[in-house]
């Protein structure tokens, strides 16, 4: 199939704004263009329907990756309280689930 041109109107904030989209469409193919915008498509309605969970990993990290095995066993043993604690933060319950699996390995000592 030949190639085609398309033209296209968008606002843009920024000189700089202009000068990045100008540089990405003169340095990506079509193929890599519309595979970024439907990437970021289907980014946008997932979270604009409130069913996108990014970063459930970095959840995760983010509550253990600096705990000793005594601030790890204070948890475990206070499970109770934790759990109340990250429900109130929004996490839900698989997400919890991994930090105590990540909590009970810290705390038996491996990293």
């Amino acid at each position: 199939m030949p190639a085609r041109e398309f033209a296209f109107r968008i606002k843009l904030s920024s000189e700089e704004q202009e000068r990045e989209l100008a540089s990405y469409l003169s340095s990506l193919s079509a193929d890599d263009v519309l595979f970024g915008l439907r990437f970021a498509y289907n980014r946008y309605t997932a979270a604009s329907g409130g069913y996108l969970m990014p970063g459930r990993k970095s959840m995760v990290k983010r509550e253990t990756h600096l705990l000793s095995a005594d601030q790890a066993k204070w948890r475990l043993n206070n499970w109770k309280t934790m759990i109340r604690t990250y429900r109130d933060k929004g996490y839900s319950y698989p997400t919890i689930s991994r930090i105590k699996k990540q909590l009970q390995k810290i705390a038996a000592g491996k990293k």
